[in-house]
C-alpha cells in the first residue's frame, strides 16, 4: 500500500502540494485527476522518491519512500515527456532498464515490440510522440516494479493502442502484483479502467475513493415541481453541489443515496422527475465547483 500523510511540496512561492493525505491500495488501478497546475505530475515525482516533501511522507508498506532504496525499487515512474538517451534505440533502453531493474524482464520486452512493430534498432529520437509513448509504456511493464506511476499514460496514443494499454494493464493486475497510477486529463479513459479516482484541487485532495461507490453516492435530478414552496423546500432537504433552473424544469446535483433522493422528491409531488447517474466528468466538475472552479465565474 502506497501511503501520503500531510505531503506538502513547494517550489519556491508556489505550493504544488498542500498537504496531502490519501492512500492507494494494491492490485487495484488507481486514476489521479485534477485541475490544471493541481500538482498531479509532482505528485507522482513524490511517490516516486525523485522529489522530497518539505513536510510529511509517502511510504510504501510503511516504509518511507525517500530514504529507503528498497521501496523506491519497487516503483517505475513513466513521465508525460518520454526520456531517453540521446540517440538511443528501444534496444538500448532495454538493457539500462535491465541494470536499474533487476527483474526486468528482457524476453518479453522484445516480444512486446514486436507485436507493436516497434523497431528494437531504430533511433528513438525518430519515433512519433505515440511510438515514443509506447515504448515507455513497455519499458515501465517489463520492469515488473509492484507500483507503475503513468502521467498522462494515453497522450498521443491512437484509439486502438489505448484499448492494448488498458489491456495490458488489466493483464498485469491478473498474472502478477501490480498497481497502476494514473494521471490524466482524459477522464473518460480513467472511467473506464480505474477502480479508485483521487481529485487534486489546488494542490490540495478533494477525495480518493472507489469509483463505484463514489457514482452511487451522487445523482443528477431533473424535476418539475408545481409549488414554489415544495421546491425550496426540496433543495434545502437535499445536500445540493450544483443547481440551474430553466423555465420550470429544475436540474440539481446532489449527494446521497438513490432511495433517499427518491422518497424526498416524491413528497413534493412531481409533475415530472428523473434521476440520472453522472459521468466521472460530471463529477469533476461538480466537485470542483464546489471547491470554487466554476467555469461560470471563469468566462462570463
Amino acid at each position: 500500500m502506497i501511503r501520503m500523510e500531510q505531503v506538502t511540496k513547494h517550489f519556491d512561492d508556489i505550493v504544488a502540494l498542500n498537504g496531502v493525505t490519501a492512500q492507494i491500495e494494491e492490485n487495484c488501478i488507481f486514476g489521479l485527476v485534477g485541475t490544471n497546475g493541481a500538482g498531479k505530475s509532482t505528485l507522482l515525482r513524490v511517490i516516486a522518491g525523485v522529489l522530497k516533501p518539505e513536510e510529511g511522507q509517502v511510504s510504501i508498506d510503511d516504509v518511507p519512500v525517500w530514504e529507503s532504496v528498497q521501496a523506491k525499487s519497487r516503483v517505475c515512474f513513466i513521465p508525460d515527456v518520454a526520456m531517453f538517451f540521446p540517440n538511443a534505440t528501444a534496444a538500448v533502453m532495454r538493457d539500462y532498464y535491465r541494470v536499474v531493474y533487476p527483474g526486468f524482464d528482457a524476453a518479453r520486452f522484445d516480444d512486446l515490440l514486436s507485436k507493436f512493430e516497434l523497431d528494437p534498432r531504430r533511433k528513438l529520437s525518430t519515433f512519433s510522440k505515440g511510438m515514443k509513448k509506447q515504448v515507455s509504456v513497455l519499458l515501465g511493464i517489463c520492469a515488473n516494479t509492484d507500483y507503475l506511476l503513468c502521467d498522462e499514460t494515453f497522450d498521443g496514443l491512437d484509439p486502438v493502442m489505448r484499448q492494448t494499454v488498458k489491456s495490458l494493464f488489466a493483464s498485469e493486475i491478473l498474472n502478477r502484483k501490480f498497481t497502476p497510477v494514473i494521471a490524466s486529463h482524459r477522464l473518460r479513459e480513467i472511467e473506464d479502467i480505474c477502480d479508485f479516482v483521487g481529485l487534486l484541487h489546488k494542490g490540495g485532495i478533494l477525495f480518493a475513493k472507489d469509483l463505484d461507490e463514489m457514482k452511487l453516492g451522487i445523482h443528477k435530478l431533473q424535476c418539475v415541481i408545481p409549488d414554489a414552496a415544495d421546491e425550496e423546500a426540496l433543495l434545502s432537504e437535499l445536500k445540493v453541489l450544483q443547481k440551474e433552473k430553466r423555465g420550470s424544469l429544475l436540474t440539481i446535483v446532489v449527494r446521497g443515496s438513490y432511495n433517499e433522493i427518491e422518497q424526498k422528491l416524491q413528497e413534493k409531488q412531481p409533475l415530472f422527475s428523473e434521476i440520472l447517474p453522472l459521468t466521472l466528468e460530471e463529477i469533476f466538475i461538480s466537485e470542483t465547483e464546489v471547491a470554487g472552479y466554476d467555469i461560470k465565474n471563469l468566462v462570463f
